[in-house]
């Protein structure tokens, strides 16, 4: 029998302050905090003020004004550094829409994602792209889009334009009202990963993506001060680096500390230690190696390991038992800015991603063959706009009445805790039955917990489909993970038809199983079946 419709709310959410632009919001932030207080390195060490930050984003954003139009889509194609937090909040200040592209997605998705977001323009640096390799990028964009560099614009800022910057720094709200767009105006592109399909332009507005930086605030404002340090591994490409690594500090008077990439594992912690970082935001994947890699002394001053975007497991809670930093596991999506639901200190549970944040609405609605929970749907202030494409660039289809469709199926407890059976598109249906890829991963990660695994499903001609897991454990034996679904309770069912060792599960730029290649490389299995 199938389970009903299951509904709850978080706590109630003032949306009174989201209603400006993200650059004003930061500008709010200064008269909160004060213009002189240091709010934001990155690995080079160069600390920015509130003052500084505005300031930079003012002169930086006229100059960028000059090159495009109001309202103007731009690419942002740089990585996580303050220079592109300033040109964020510059382009913002002025009316521009920052579109931040994915460098890490290949150039046929960046094309794709320039195309279905009317990209005619993107901002870049020259060292940002020599250093990383990324000329036959450019090389591809660049028929279609004009390269705007910051090394050249950099060239044309005057002693003068620097005047007039630290004039207009004390005319804010003056300069900003001229320009600005409407809080519910869109204010950022950002696109999806693709782990399981072509990505998505995602469209937030100015009040989105400060709702949900004000929502974690209230959530979990009890454990975080203005003098905690935030230290973002994560690209602002994506929005759990931009929204929790970023703006949530910025907006609540946090230190931010932004690091170029979240791959350098032993160079991480050192950082995190010379900066004596309290938080730190980064994904499952990313803070085990960091744990790994540091000494004790590391780390110590971390209080909380803020991971989302895929499940923590327990090889990285026991890799991080020696620093008594407490790992927070949340959830969310791209289209809700993204934070859906967080642990806390004093209100975790773990196996869950924790409670709603304030003033989201959710619901599950029941999914054939799905009897613990349904298909979860939420609603709130932080909410997307709706997704771009070539063929509705200026026609956003928004969610129907303000719902949008996870796509995961979870469940509730009776405490509002959320646990991610999976996503519906990552069930298998074999022989008319419902099986989870998330939880045959979860039967392997514990036969084998010092592993990674990644299970797919490939069509059957008898059975509708079948399962294959992908496992980087060396001796990884049918029989024997067959013998451990036993003796722990999963059904046959649920144990893979076929196994593949490989060297490495392959992953998304965000540390996240890239699903698609996964299926790719069990297709060279299939015919062994």
């Amino acid at each position: 029998m199938e389970e009903a419709s299951q509904s709850i709310c978080g706590l109630e959410f003032d949306d009174t302050p989201t209603r400006t632009t993200l650059f004003g919001a930061l500008v709010a932030a200064r008269k909160t905090h004060g213009g002189r207080k240091v709010i934001l390195e990155d690995q080079e060490r160069n600390p920015y003020t509130y003052n500084r930050l505005i300031l930079s984003s003012l002169v930086l954003g006229r100059k960028l004004a000059e090159l495009t139009e109001t309202r103007e889509r731009v690419g942002v194609l740089l990585p996580t550094a303050a220079v592109t937090a300033v040109v964020f909040f510059g382009l913002n200040a002025f009316g521009r829409i920052p579109a931040m592209l994915n460098f890490t997605s290949g150039t046929r998705n960046l094309q794709a994602a320039c195309e279905s977001a009317g990209v005619r323009t993107i901002v870049t640096s020259r060292r940002f792209v020599e250093h990383g390799h990324m000329e036959d990028i450019v090389s591809a964009l660049s028929p279609r889009c004009r390269m705007v560099w910051l090394e050249d614009v950099a060239a044309t800022v005057s002693s003068l334009d620097k005047m007039a910057g630290v004039f207009n720094l004390w005319r804010v709200e003056r300069i900003h009202a001229r320009y600005r767009s409407m809080p519910d105006d869109e204010a950022v592109i950002l696109f999806t990963s693709g782990s399981e399909g072509v990505p998505k332009g995602v469209v937030l507005s100015n009040a989105n993506l400060i709702a949900n930086a004000l929502q974690i605030l209230q959530h979990a404002g009890a454990y975080i001060t203005p003098a905690d340090i935030m230290f973002d591994t994560l690209p602002v490409f994506h929005a759990f680096g931009l929204t929790a690594g970023l703006l949530l500090g910025l907006y609540g008077g946090c230190k931010v500390i932004l690091y170029v990439s979240p791959l350098h594992y032993k160079q991480i912690p050192k950082l995190i230690a010379a900066t004596g970082a309290t938080f730190v935001f980064s994904t499952d994947t990313f803070i085990q190696h960091y744990a790994k890699a540091a000494g004790r002394e590391n780390m110590s001053s971390v209080r909380y390991a803020v991971a989302g975007a895929e499940a923590v497991r327990p090889p990285t809670r026991k890799a991080w038992q020696p620093y008594n930093a407490v790992i927070l596991e949340g959830y969310g999506a791209t289209e809700c800015s993204p934070v859906i639901a967080v642990n806390l200190p004093g209100k975790m549970r773990d196996g869950t991603v924790g409670t709603l944040l304030p003033g989201i609405e959710a619901e599950t609605v029941p999914v054939e063959g799905v009897q613990d929970g349904g298909r979860l749907r939420v609603r709130g202030p932080n909410v997307m706009q709706g997704y771009v494409s070539p063929d509705s660039r200026d026609r956003l289809a928004p969610p129907e009445d303000g719902w949008y469709d996870t796509g995961d199926i979870v469940a509730f407890d009776g405490d509002g805790f959320i646990t991610i059976k999976g996503r519906a598109k990552r069930f298998a249906k074999i022989g008319g039955e419902m099986v989870s890829l998330a939880a045959v991963e979860a039967m392997a990660l514990g036969l084998w917990p010092d592993a990674m695994h990644a299970a797919v499903a490939l069509p059957d001609a008898h059975r509708g489909e079948q399962i294959v897991l992908l496992t980087t454990q060396p001796d990884a034996d049918r029989e024997a993970l067959l013998k451990y679904a036993q003796s722990v309770g999963f059904p046959e069912l649920c144990v893979p038809k076929g196994l593949l060792v490989v060297d490495s599960i392959p992953l998304t730029g965000m540390g996240k199983t890239d699903y698609i290649e996964a299926a790719r490389r069990a297709e060279s299995l299939k015919a062994m079946l």
